[in-house]
């Protein structure tokens, strides 16, 4: 998807966001420091992780400034209502900033972390892919826990699969 105006890709990248967002809410509150094994990322650091990507690596480098990437550590936000506020509030900023290019901002080169200059439209489409397979990670771990999870599009396989002729 190519993106021509800002509000063309803050339009979409809210209906994204809302998705993830959703799924968020299924965490269990007393389950947001599991994680599937020992030494691989808990809930929390993916949520921190999605926080802090978004508003300082993407952002930051859509604004065509350097990485200010912090780490998706507890020391961001330990407890269940502070990860999803820091998720929550980490977003509303990235907003407003991204808010504030024109659309001709979009046809600019940015520069990567790894030293790859991208244009900045394509740069914030890569922001989207980066946080749908995070969410594909969440729905894995929430599968493990048994915990029910709300169908992506609206309906779930078996429901498509009825419909279906």
């Amino acid at each position: 998807m190519h993106f021509h105006t800002i509000h063309q890709f803050l339009a979409y990248y809210e209906r994204i966001r809302a998705r993830t967002r959703r799924l968020i809410d299924c965490i269990p509150a007393d389950r947001i420091d599991w994680s599937s094994a020992p030494d691989k990322w808990t809930f929390a650091d993916l949520i921190r992780h999605l926080a802090a990507t978004e508003r300082f690596m993407f952002v930051e480098n859509a604004m065509r400034r350097p990485s200010r990437y912090p780490g998706h550590g507890p020391e961001l936000a330990r407890t269940h209502a502070a990860v999803l506020r820091y998720l929550d509030d980490r977003h509303a900023e990235s907003v407003e900033m991204l808010s504030t290019l024109g659309d001709e901002d979009l046809q600019q080169q940015c520069e990567t972390p790894g030293g790859t200059l991208i244009t900045v439209w394509k740069w914030l489409r890569a922001m989207v892919e980066h946080e749908v397979h995070h969410r594909g990670q969440i729905y894995l771990l929430l599968g493990m826990l048994g915990v029910a999870t709300p169908p992506l599009y609206g309906l779930t396989s078996e429901e498509v699969r009825e419909r279906s002729e």
